[in-house]
């Protein structure tokens, strides 16, 4: 049987940073991808002084080639893998899509869709031929429901839905599973990213409370601990504050 090993993407903040310390405190060795190198190193560091086993990779998921070289280099990395978190990903602007940047949509679809694809593509042989691997795609409320100025981003949420549903299909009998996670508000660097304004991203969690990224880390490892015959094919996870997307109770 093969050791617990996960590859999280986005592991730099929120809810992959978390889901690397939690799924680090469950015994998994880990391979942790993101962008900014010197976050991964200092997460690396931290969780090996805590006897963990940690590997980097410091590529953009929105660089195929950058993909496939690692993945390439490192087969060996690959063949241990027993669960792919694929967290990374990014909205951008709240334009009404008359008024939005193509750019934007670009990094939206490069990396919300793209991205996944590619490296879950170069794990899928691994996994079926081990007879054994969950990929866990964090999806969103956003996947579900559409809402104004968000209709490019909730359209690459609503391909990680379809992914994952194709994804199971086309896995069935190989023992693979695949689990879709569809956070409502969770307090990350998410809207700092969306908005390019610390001061406007608070405000979106002014008076309520939101997710954290433990929360969903937490959610993430229940998943994982399922018997091998239990798939949970999908959450939806709110705050209890947020009834809907658009529909958020605030205490002042």
């Amino acid at each position: 049987m093969l050791k617990k090993c996960a590859f999280v993407t986005g592991a730099t903040a929120g809810i992959g940073e978390a889901t690397a310390r939690r799924l680090a405190g469950e015994g998994y060795a880990l391979i942790l991808g993101g962008r900014r190198k010197d976050r991964l190193e200092k997460l690396q560091t931290e969780l090996q002084a805590a006897g963990a086993q940690v590997r980097i990779a410091p590529f953009d998921l929105r660089e195929r080639a950058s993909i496939e070289e690692f993945c390439k280099t490192h087969q060996d990395w690959l063949s241990e893998v027993t669960v792919l978190v694929n967290n990374a990903g990014l909205a951008m602007g709240t334009e009404k899509m008359q008024d939005a940047s193509l750019d934007d949509w670009d990094v939206m679809i490069d990396t919300n869709v793209k991205g996944l694809l590619a490296l879950t593509r170069q794990l899928l042989p691994h996994f079926v031929k081990n007879k054994n691997g969950h990929v866990v795609n964090l999806g969103s409320v956003a996947g579900r429901w559409v809402y104004p100025g968000g209709g490019v981003y909730c359209a690459s949420k609503f391909a990680v839905r379809a992914i994952s549903e194709g994804l199971r299909m086309d896995l069935a009998g190989t023992g693979v599973r695949v689990t879709n996670i569809e956070p409502g508000m969770v307090e990350t660097e998410f809207s700092v990213v969306r908005f390019g304004d610390e001061r406007k991203a608070k405000a979106v969690y002014q008076g309520m409370t939101p997710l954290s990224g433990a929360d969903i880390a937490d959610t993430i490892a229940w998943c994982l601990s399922r018997p091998a015959h239990v798939n949970i094919q999908e959450l939806v996870i709110y705050p209890t504050d947020q009834a809907h997307v658009g529909q958020v109770h605030r205490h002042t």
